[in-house]
């Protein structure tokens, strides 16, 4: 189970905290006072109450030891940039996720150390043109993703006298009927390759083919069992 450490109290960080997934996952969060921990212990979520500028008070949480992902969500971009440095140079294997509030801030992110970057009005902007521009597939997200915090990955092969031999992988409409989404396919007649379901041709579905589906546990397996029933 990966530690996860968050600093910063704003309302992404809670919104990270609560979808991730408790069998994955152990979570603390980092406040600054009584009142931040207070309120995210108020949500169910474990805290602690330290200065992150102090380098041994950030060891004490276990960076350097068993912590290995830190979420830095404080709204001024320099004390981001101050954690992501300090814990970078305590820990050089640690993931570091930053948030930042001005665009330019994030090359000084990556140089200090961080590894992955959120910039939220960019989120906003794609989604609001995907908005606009794909609805189908935002709806689709919004509800088999956004929405759910079971989410897995899974491989269905389509044994010999399935419903499924011989027809087409844009046929399937997922989405619809079991709120999955199809990444790909894996044709045993050409190959080994996964073959995503988005940027290339459609293909006719055979027995032995893998479909490789995104979504919740009990709609994988409800799909899987469908899929399964010979004729």
């Amino acid at each position: 189970m990966k530690r996860i450490a968050v600093f910063g109290y704003s309302i992404m960080s809670l919104e990270v905290m609560s979808r991730l997934n408790e069998d994955q996952y152990s979570l603390v969060f980092i406040g600054q006072d009584e009142s931040e921990a207070a309120l995210v212990e108020e949500k169910g979520f474990a805290s602690k109450i330290i200065d992150f500028r102090n380098d041994d008070e950030l060891r004490s949480i276990g960076i350097g030891a068993d912590i290995d992902i830190i979420f830095c969500f404080y709204p001024k971009d320099s004390d981001n940039v101050f954690l992501t440095f300090s814990a970078r140079a305590i820990d050089k294997a640690l993931t570091i996720v930053a948030i930042v509030d001005d665009p330019e801030s994030a090359e000084i992110l990556l140089a200090a150390g961080a590894n992955k970057i959120i910039d939220p009005y960019e989120i906003c902007g794609r989604k609001t043109h995907d908005m606009l521009a794909k609805p189908d597939i935002t709806n689709i997200l919004d509800a088999a993703v956004f929405g759910r915090h079971d989410l897995h990955i899974a491989q269905i092969e389509i044994p010999e006298g399935s419903y499924l031999e011989n027809t087409r992988s844009c046929d399937l409409k997922l989405g619809e009927k079991y709120n999955l989404i199809l990444i790909g396919v894996v044709d045993r007649e050409s190959g080994e390759a996964l073959h995503f379901a988005v940027g290339e041709k459609e293909c006719t579905l055979n027995a032995g083919d893998v479909l490789v589906v995104l979504g919740p546990s009990r709609e994988i397996s409800s799909f899987k069992e469908e899929v399964e029933a010979v004729l």
